[in-house]
């Protein structure tokens, strides 16, 4: 059995390992919610701690704590950040009080340990380390702040890195032109670029959409305190501890314009989730796209092959499948799972806090971290390696009937569909066909049905 030791709260006595560093209140939410075996994520009980050292230096610098005490905090909190095995001390479930007042009070109980060991006199979890704060306001800023570095950080970078691989490899495939497919069906011809320019624009776009959410992102509850009027809160409070978290994360945060909403809703939570799902959605039509152009590689399209990576079939030898592709659709739909938790938990806004707040934190920095993931596997396992089987792709086009959509202005829809529907059930290639229906000539044919000419436009017009 582990040696204990007795502590209180407000409810009375409760053990706990003698060894751990919280006390009454984190014991009581581990023996309360024994539900998932998951705990908030790592970044977001590092931005916790940055919320807490940030607060600590503006109790400071307004007089709010002594400054040898708020000293002492910020270097209890620095020695944690830099404990290997930080998440030991913090053992409380997702699925916890909704305002996560768990959490916030475990982060407390741990600093308070720490700081007054190094302090020498008593350090308060609540009067000390929770100074000019609460609950309903630390925890929307810990959701901000770790979405928000874990953007600028993680998703964004990777983002980038994953446009830019596709565009690089757009610049080594430009002269490939393959048949373009419409409702799965032949469609007139593009070059291979294009497709993988058009996977580029919207990995692009979703960056700038991100981008333009940012600013709301870094806004922070932080100073509302418990329902947003600010009590017990010094009136510079908001705006010091913003400077200093700015100063420590090299992020702009700033406080919201107003209090009630962030700690009232999680609209802001909800919208970057929303954003993270439109991302999930394009990184879905990316694997797709390349899982049907690598398919195959007989009874396939066969367009194109990708990387090896591991034996696809425990029973059927020499198969290789497109895991990276399958792993990102999956990582697609775990996005779009996670956005709908977000959004049933952005309407539990009751009045004036939001009770979802760590479902919210988890899902919303899950999302972020498995696309960041599997959007460099997907630029470096996927992108940058595949090759074309360009035999395959001009086989395929010199049998294509819809170029005789080239025909239509000379000939007519009504004759160019006669044609069409000729060459598909004679199998030959539509120039000879059409050589037999119009009065067009050979050369006037390969001139109007070159494949390399009906690209032309859109990726050159940019």
């Amino acid at each position: 059995m582990k040696s204990t030791r007795t502590e209180h709260d407000s409810l009375g006595e409760i053990e706990i390992d003698k060894n751990a560093l919280y006390a009454a209140q984190t014991q009581r939410a581990i023996n309360n919610f024994p539900i998932s075996g998951q705990t908030l994520p790592e970044n977001f009980i590092r931005a916790l701690l940055l919320i807490k050292l940030a607060a600590a230096r503006t109790n400071q610098q307004l007089g709010s704590i002594p400054a040898t005490m708020a000293d002492a905090i910020s270097q209890a909190t620095e020695t944690l950040m830099n404990d290997p095995e930080l998440m030991k001390h913090f053992p409380v479930d997702i699925f916890q009080t909704g305002s996560g007042t768990s959490s916030n009070m475990n982060a407390n109980e741990v600093l308070a340990t720490l700081a007054t060991k190094i302090y020498g006199e008593q350090v308060d979890a609540n009067d000390h380390i929770n100074c000019s704060q609460s609950s309903n306001d630390v925890i929307p800023t810990a959701i901000h702040v770790s979405a928000a570095l874990a953007l600028e950080n993680d998703l964004i970078p990777a983002l980038d890195h994953l446009s830019h691989t596709i565009r690089g490899k757009a610049d080594t495939v430009g002269h490939h032109i393959k048949t373009g497919r419409t409702h799965l069906m032949d469609a007139m011809p593009v070059r291979l670029s294009q497709s993988l320019l058009a996977w580029a624009d919207q990995i692009q776009l979703n960056i700038n959409r991100l981008h333009a959410l940012q600013p709301d992102l870094q806004s922070l509850a932080q100073g509302g305190t418990a329902v947003g009027t600010g009590i017990n809160t010094h009136p510079q409070f908001a705006e010091i501890f913003s400077q200093h978290l700015s100063q420590l994360t090299e992020l702009d945060f700033t406080p919201a314009s107003n209090f009630f909403t962030h700690i009232g809703s999680q609209d802001i939570a909800v919208a970057v989730s929303g954003q993270l799902k439109t991302t999930a959605v394009s990184i879905i039509k990316i694997a797709n796209d390349l899982r049907w152009m690598n398919s195959g590689p007989l009874a396939g399209l066969g367009e194109i092959e990708l990387q090896a990576l591991q034996p696809g079939s425990s029973i059927m030898p020499g198969k290789v499948n497109p895991v990276i592709p399958e792993a990102a659709a999956m990582v697609g739909a775990q996005v779009i799972g996670n956005d709908a938790a977000i959004t049933v938990a952005g309407q539990s806004g009751n009045f004036e806090l939001n009770v979802m707040l760590p479902l919210v934190a988890s899902n919303l920095l899950s999302s972020i971290e498995i696309l960041s993931n599997v959007s460099v596997l997907m630029a470096d396992n996927v992108i940058a390696s595949f090759t074309v089987n360009a035999d395959k792709l001009t086989d395929a086009l010199t049998r294509n009937p819809i170029l005789v959509t080239a025909l239509n202005p000379i000939i007519g829809y009504a004759q160019a569909a006669k044609i069409a529907k000729q060459a598909y059930a004679e199998k030959r290639p539509i120039i000879d066909v059409a050589e037999e229906n119009t009065e067009l000539s050979r050369e006037e044919l390969t001139q109007l049905l070159d494949p390399e000419k009906l690209t032309n436009g859109g990726e050159d017009k940019k």
